[in-house]
């Protein structure tokens, strides 16, 4: 008997990676083989026909909270620049995986990347390749998770999956609170009620406001990014 083929939940979806996803603790800012664990992961995905964009963080290079003496928005513009090193790191392993994937970017640098236009992402999704959203809003003061959301609403992404190094949200830290309590479900206006920091307040305004659901997971679990596709329970669901 043939196994019957699963069908994603979600057509269109945006995952959002922070730059810490990419590199091996404070070792090694970018790891390849991690990046590579990343591209097997989103190919999974992509072989279910989900179209895919991806917004990439610089966390792992640059942090403006180290550097205090540089005036904000130019740290923020030295942060967009630190994500589109990720974005080619991550494009070069999703090519690696066959996958064919355009890295658009906020900020213009056509020797680099193709510059950010809404047509363009939706068509390059249309037929089949992944988009790596880097440069974040090309402004300063916003952050990559605005970015996810301002790209999952222009893009019409029906959900941002975003990827994180614990299995969901907890009303405290689970590292430092045993007894923390893990939530397979909220709503945008109890997380914003105890201050749960999902997202910060402008991109969780942004998903609450176009009604764009956020399902936060582990991606260090093997299998979770395809789980989390097919609509099983996994994480945790923010959403109205």
């Amino acid at each position: 008997m043939t196994r019957r083929a699963e069908k994603p939940r979600y057509r269109r979806v945006v995952l959002k990676l922070s730059g810490e996803m990419l590199g091996e603790d404070h070792a090694d800012p970018i790891c390849a083989r991690r990046i590579a664990d990343i591209a097997r992961q989103i190919n999974e995905v992509k072989s279910l026909g989900v179209q895919l964009g991806i917004v990439i963080g610089g966390g792992n290079i640059w942090r403006g909270t180290f550097s205090r003496e540089i005036e904000r928005a130019t740290s923020d513009y030295m942060g967009m620049l630190a994500t589109l090193i990720n974005g080619l790191a991550l494009q070069d392993a999703l090519e690696k995986e066959g996958i064919f994937t355009r890295l658009l970017t906020a900020i213009p640098m056509a020797q680099v990347a193709e510059p950010f236009i809404r047509r363009r992402a939706v068509r390059h999704l249309e037929k089949g390749r992944a988009v790596v959203f880097a440069a974040g809003t090309g402004s300063p003061f916003f952050s990559t998770d605005t970015t996810a959301a301002l790209r999952a609403s222009e893009i019409g992404a029906e959900v941002i999956f975003k990827a994180t190094k614990v299995d969901g949200v907890y009303d405290s830290d689970p590292l430092k609170n045993p007894r923390a309590k893990r939530f397979a479900r909220i709503t945008y206006l109890d997380a914003l009620k105890r201050r749960l920091k999902i997202m910060d307040s402008t991109a969780f305004s942004l998903c609450m406001d176009n009604r764009i659901p956020i399902v936060v997971f582990d991606m260090f679990r093997k299998g979770n990014l395809r789980r989390a596709i097919l609509g099983e329970r996994i994480g945790t669901l923010v959403s109205d």
